[in-house]
């Protein structure tokens, strides 16, 4: 079995588990990303496995049919059904694996974006190095109120966190009551009203067709000169025309972004060169803790294929059966239609 490894940007797929393990498995990693899908189609003809690092590359179905030879899809963590069609999979006959993933991380970046915004730690660091020293007045977080938009796995910690550092936290989402806010000691409020008082506004929804494109023009017009938007969760939540358009005009005091729509990010992206942006590689996920989770488990998933019985299945109707054993299950197939009838 010949398994391609995508997107190894760090160069760790072949150091975190012994693929010699796993014998007649070949591993072959890509540090590189490809955008197009011709090309990536060409990449992977004559690949029995791809293993995909989170969503870094997606897999239409107009991919999925050019690829005859794909039987495993090994994924990493669980969020897949939009970069990834799973019926796709299921109709051709592709099982698809996943392992768990830690999202504590991605709070953590979180609040590293809203650190070094509030506290103009970059333009810091830069004069630092520079030979220089101070050059301007951070803001503290005690008695500036923290918006929450989704209060779920990720924004709960996140509320967590503003208020041990004095902040006033408020929230929302579509479907957000504040019986559901209320005990975590944060206020609901209307989506109005969290745009126009926040200081410090981040993005914690999931992306689906409700939620995309939360974030527009009208929504940034809201915001006080002086507040900051963070964004961890999807990049589709925020229209990144009109934020450049409000960053660029400094209507809003900054963003901070882990997220982008095109990923990489283009080297002459504006997001990398202004000023009032923090912007980090999509690193939210990216820990040791996490990669050894993907990859120990990915690992897994490989030998239980292998075997015949495939675990952490997600979609695909056809796993690994050698020749005898597929006879012997048409068989079976055919004798338990025989018994209906």
């Amino acid at each position: 079995m010949r398994v391609a490894v995508l997107d190894d940007y760090q160069g760790v797929a072949l150091k975190l588990v012994d693929w010699g393990t796993l014998p007649g498995v070949t591993v072959v990693p890509f540090r590189d990303h490809v955008h197009d899908p011709d090309q990536l189609v060409a990449r992977l003809q004559g690949y029995d496995a791809v293993m995909r690092i989170r969503e870094r590359t997606e897999f239409p179905r107009s991919v999925l049919e050019r690829l005859p030879d794909l039987k495993l899809f090994l994924a990493t963590g669980m969020r897949n059904a939009r970069s990834l069609d799973l019926e796709a999979a299921d109709d051709l006959g592709i099982t698809v694996c996943t392992t768990n993933a830690l999202h504590q991380t991605t709070v953590e970046v979180t609040w590293a974006l809203i650190f070094e915004l509030m506290r103009n730690l970059p333009a810091e660091t830069e004069s630092l190095r520079a030979g220089g020293w101070q050059v301007g007045l951070g803001r503290g977080l005690a008695g500036k109120t923290l918006g929450i938009v989704g209060l779920g796995n990720m924004g709960i910690p996140v509320a967590k966190i503003g208020q041990v550092l004095g902040m006033n936290v408020v929230a929302w989402s579509a479907n957000l009551t504040p019986e559901r806010t209320a005990p975590h000691d944060v206020t609901c409020v209307t989506k109005d009203e969290l745009f126009a008082t926040s200081d410090v506004i981040t993005l914690h929804l999931p992306h689906s067709d409700t939620t995309e494109g939360t974030v527009g023009a009208r929504e940034l017009g809201l915001m006080k000169p002086r507040s900051v938007i963070v964004n961890t969760a999807r990049p589709a939540l925020w229209d990144e025309a009109a934020l450049y358009a409000a960053l660029r005009e400094e209507r809003i005091g900054g963003a901070g972004m882990d997220v982008y729509m095109v990923e990489p990010l283009p080297d002459d992206h504006p997001f990398r060169h202004l000023r009032n942006v923090v912007a980090t590689p999509h690193i939210g996920f990216v820990t040791e803790e996490n990669f050894e989770i993907f990859y120990r488990q990915t690992h897994e998933n490989l030998r239980a294929y292998l075997d015949g019985t495939p675990i952490n299945v997600i979609s695909g109707s056809r796993p690994f059966l050698p020749d005898s054993q597929v006879a012997q299950q048409m068989h079976a197939q055919k004798l338990a239609s025989s018994k209906r009838a």
